[in-house]
């Protein structure tokens, strides 16, 4: 599909990609940060991209029901196809996209994969297998790293979609595993049932917050994937092209996390696993410093009249 956004209101569209840098800022605040080292041309739509994924992960947020947020769902996915596209011209985060969409010729396929990966979010219903886990994470986690790939360079190729597909299980998975207290909470599981049934472990310690030993081992085998997929991601990072490494950043978080859980006293229910403000923007910037030298390396110079923000300075003035 190709979506004409060309006579679009110049100040409208102005709006709309402020609004979405907001809204990324307040959802997404690892991305919104890696996002800062995006040239600046570019990063509003990188935004655009990730103020849809928060904005479509959010709707069991806002909704009381399965079914109205099936709605939600598909009214996303109708806009994505040009059924609603004059619906979608109304709302800023649909706008954003859309002209993002057009303007770098993205693949609608893989926006479409997203919403109907996000409808299972909205069941109380099992994670079936890892291997569903997996296409789920690769629907949702990886499918947003292959679009802001393709976003940032012109050369993101079969390659570095494999790149994207292994650091979107790293930092899927690994997201997933600190949110089990979120989830359970409300109901869900995303821990695969053939690897919880595996090692013995009960739902309903789960769904109650209670920490079992058969729990901490299934726990520890999936950090143990996570793991695989960044030594995997990192053997093969240097097939990417430097000018897509903003949208790779958030992953260079994923180890401290996992060292976090790791540790003996990690209880799933009760330990946090965060990082300071400056340990987080210190983990982006040295990844961004290193990108930045492999550009210089390779010769890589796309892009080469934009400019990044100054990360640093925007986050202190932000209050981080």
């Amino acid at each position: 599909m190709s979506v004409d956004m060309t006579a679009a209101n110049p100040a409208d569209l102005a709006s709309a990609y402020a609004h979405v840098a907001d809204e990324v800022r307040r959802h997404d605040r690892d991305r919104w940060l890696a996002g800062l080292w995006a040239p600046d041309r570019r990063r509003p739509h990188l935004y655009a991209l990730y103020a849809f994924s928060a904005e479509v992960a959010r709707i069991r947020d806002l909704v009381s029901d399965p079914l109205p947020g099936e709605v939600r769902a598909r009214w996303w996915a109708e806009v994505i196809d040009g059924t609603r596209r004059a619906e979608g011209e109304g709302h800023p985060v649909a706008r954003a996209l859309l002209d993002t969409v057009a303007r770098f010729d993205l693949p609608v396929a893989a926006l479409e994969k997203l919403v109907d990966a996000r409808i299972f979010d909205l069941y109380d219903d099992p994670m079936p297998t890892a291997t569903d886990l997996d296409a789920y994470l690769d629907d949702t986690v990886s499918g947003l790293l292959r679009l802001g790939c393709r976003l940032l360079s012109d050369r993101c190729d079969a390659e570095a979609a494999g790149v994207a597909g292994l650091a979107g299980r790293a930092y899927g998975l690994t997201g997933l595993l600190r949110a089990v207290p979120f989830h359970a909470a409300r109901g869900q599981i995303f821990l695969p049932a053939d690897l919880l049934d595996a090692h013995g472990v009960d739902r309903a310690d789960i769904l109650a917050g209670r920490t079992t030993p058969a729990l901490k081992a299934a726990l520890a085998e999936l950090r143990a994937r996570a793991r695989s997929a960044l030594r995997q991601t990192r053997r093969r990072i240097v097939v990417l092209p430097p000018a897509a490494a903003p949208a790779f950043l958030p992953v260079s978080l994923v180890e401290p996390w996992l060292d976090r859980m790791d540790r003996d006293d990690y209880d799933p229910f009760r330990t946090p696993v965060e990082l300071s403000a400056l340990r987080r923007q210190w983990r982006l910037w040295r990844a961004a410093r290193r990108a930045r030298r492999a550009a210089r390396l390779y010769g890589e110079h796309e892009h080469e009249h934009d400019h990044a923000a100054d990360p640093a300075a925007a986050a202190k003035s932000d209050g981080a």
